[in-house]
């Protein structure tokens, strides 16, 4: 959809989650959650959660491998029950890490008119309640498949939102809008890893954000900007 002279600049504002948005993991967390819970062998679970988010880290995760370890006990139990888990997981762990810095970015970027949306891979189970603690209805998560019953079966559906897939799940939500990434005037994305590589790479104003060592190096040599979003006041 090409721009007229007369329309206002369009401007589309999209933010990582974990460690981006949030100073802690939401996936790892819901992990050691289930541990917990006494929901899965804890020695088990945590040692495989630690293996995969170092391999995260590495950039070397196998998203397939992950996605079946984490999305397995859901299969396990009924929906109703795995929601209020989650719901109380969500108030003691998650909602006290929504820091009045990453909401104040966000509602600038709101205030500014921006379109935004939570690009994260992990699943929208987890993530849907909190990308609305951020005041943000528009979500890119990797999404859990469901039975005809709405039970969840423990596997994802479709393309996880991950490294190259959060370049084409957003390629195919702004499709949905007759969008494309090329129609808007200014684009953000705020992410803190280097598996976004491929999607930091697409927008027009890249931010680091509270970045690892990798990607502050990247940020560096190209001369993006870096965000610590949770060590300065005046971020």
């Amino acid at each position: 959809m090409p721009l007229s002279n007369s329309s206002p600049p369009l401007q589309l504002a999209l933010f990582d989650l974990d460690h981006t948005l949030l100073p802690i993991d939401s996936d790892v967390s819901w992990a050691n959650e289930l541990a917990r819970l006494g929901l899965v062998d804890p020695q088990w679970h945590r040692r495989r959660n630690d293996e995969f988010y170092e391999q995260y880290k590495a950039g070397v995760l196998d998203i397939d491998a992950f996605l079946a370890f984490q999305l397995g006990p859901l299969a396990e139990h009924p929906r109703h029950q795995l929601e209020a888990w989650r719901d109380d997981f969500l108030q003691r762990v998650i909602f006290p890490q929504v820091l009045d810095t990453a909401r104040a970015l966000v509602r600038r970027h709101q205030d500014e008119g921006s379109l935004c949306a939570v690009v994260t891979a992990t699943n929208d189970f987890i993530t849907r309640p909190i990308a609305q603690a951020f005041g943000i209805d528009q979500l890119i998560a990797t999404e859990v498949e469901t039975d005809a019953k709405g039970e969840f079966t423990g596997r994802h559906k479709g393309l996880p939102s991950f490294r190259e897939g959060k370049v084409t799940r957003v390629a195919q939500w702004l499709a949905l809008k007759d969008l494309g990434l090329e129609d808007f005037e200014v684009s953000w994305f705020y992410s803190d890893s280097m598996n976004d590589l491929p999607l930091l790479a697409r927008v027009s104003h890249p931010v680091a954000t509270n970045p690892d060592e990798r990607l502050r190096a990247h940020a560096k040599a190209q001369g993006w900007p870096i965000l610590d979003l949770f060590k300065s006041p005046e971020a």
